[in-house]
């Protein structure tokens, strides 16, 4: 295992209508007028945002309000609350909604006290400085209520890019699993794949005698294998919801994944899709990631035959064991497909032909990625192809 230091400030408020309470904490954080980011209607129509505004009224708040955020967000809308807080004195941004718009708020929060561009810390640039940013999670995916991270889509070439410090880690995260009931059966798939390619990430690692961080990733997989079909076939299981929305923030605030390398070239492959087709970014990574495995999987079959044997059930072929590891990316292949996941390009709606160009958009040129195995523009190339034909 390798030194680290392990972070997590946030402060998670879990359980039923704990959204009401959402005043009191931005009180507790020092907020006096905050910006109230939001996405679509369901905020609205289901009641939610008056809920907030409320709880913030009784608590003595001002607010402003932006909405608007899309999937995959994009700058101009970061650009245009950077405006608002300005002009309006916003001192606490407050995230009423998924990863994106977790991803778009703290975007703003650096860009406020920031007289340059917000984009440089999407490019070289680390934040040091942010105004404080809470949320209230409609959508366990992304893992953004408890991570300090942020991904966002330039307009301009759509280039998606991300970044990430401690200062945008959230103050507060309020996790309320009914808020989640809502979601069709393909948004709440999407998020589950998301959270099991964030504990993916970190379970292939070159760092030996990590038994416990493997172990912790298992479980969540374990969870998410349990859990998902459960909640597809009943959309109203609280309990399942609660143990889902529990693992995508578990997966993410990198409890699982101390001490060890990690890898993030699935993700980075898969941001080139969803900027270029604007797809789910949990669809992408269904197609993506198992096309990735079967690229890299001769690099450590030992470590695909742990996945496969601890986490999908899969006999150990002592004599073969490249069947077993090969056996192990299949049952992950299917489960996402029996949840309703894309696997291949045709389904997620991309085209073949766009390789060259999302080989292009990943940048990497004569050079090689970092991760578990590096990569260079030709394998990325290769991957892309085995996502594109992919079957089950």
């Amino acid at each position: 295992m390798n030194d680290f230091n392990f972070y997590s400030p946030t402060e998670f408020v879990f359980g039923k209508g704990r959204e009401n309470d959402c005043g009191k904490y931005v009180k507790k954080y020092g907020g006096s007028k905050v910006l109230i980011h939001y996405g679509g209607q369901s905020a609205i129509k289901s009641g939610l945002l008056d809920r907030v505004r409320t709880s913030l009224e009784q608590s003595g708040i001002g607010y402003a309000e932006l909405g608007g955020v899309k999937p995959n967000p994009h700058d101009t809308l970061v650009y245009k609350g950077i405006d608002l807080c300005r002009s309006e004195n916003i001192d606490f941004i407050l995230a009423v909604g998924g990863g994106s718009v977790i991803d778009s708020a703290k975007a703003i929060a650096i860009g406020v006290p920031y007289e340059g561009d917000f984009w440089d810390f999407y490019c070289t640039k680390r934040p040091e400085k942010a105004l404080p940013v809470g949320t209230v999670l409609t959508i366990a995916a992304a893992g953004s209520e408890g991570s300090g991270d942020s991904v966002i889509t330039k307009q301009d070439g759509m280039l998606k890019r991300a970044t990430g410090s401690d200062v945008l880690r959230p103050k507060f995260s309020i996790m309320d699993p009914q808020l989640t009931q809502t979601l069709p059966a393909y948004q709440t798939a999407c998020g589950a794949t998301d959270i099991m390619a964030h504990v993916f990430e970190r379970y292939f690692t070159n760092t030996t005698e990590v038994e416990i961080t493997d172990r912790l990733c298992e479980a969540v997989l374990l969870t998410m294998l349990k859990e998902t079909p459960r909640v597809i076939a009943d959309p109203d299981n609280y309990e399942a919801r609660a143990n889902i929305m529990w693992a995508g923030t578990v997966a993410h605030t990198n409890i699982v994944g101390v001490g060890r390398q990690q890898d993030w070239n699935s993700h980075g492959i898969e941001h080139e899709l969803s900027a270029l087709y604007d797809c789910a970014h949990g669809a992408g990574l269904a197609v993506i990631m198992p096309a990735w495995m079967e690229f890299v999987y001769k690099h450590n079959v030992m470590r695909f035959c742990q996945m496969a044997t601890r986490v999908f059930g899969c006999e150990m072929d002592f004599e073969n064991p490249e069947n077993t590891a090969l056996a192990g990316i299949r049952a992950f292949r299917r489960f996402l497909h029996d949840i309703g996941m894309p696997i291949n390009f045709d389904e997620l709606g991309a085209n073949q032909q766009d390789i060259p160009k999302l080989v292009e958009k990943f940048g990497l040129g004569d050079g090689r990625t970092g991760g578990f195995v590096a990569l260079s523009s030709d394998d990325v190339a290769q991957i892309y192809q085995i996502a594109a034909n992919a079957k089950l």
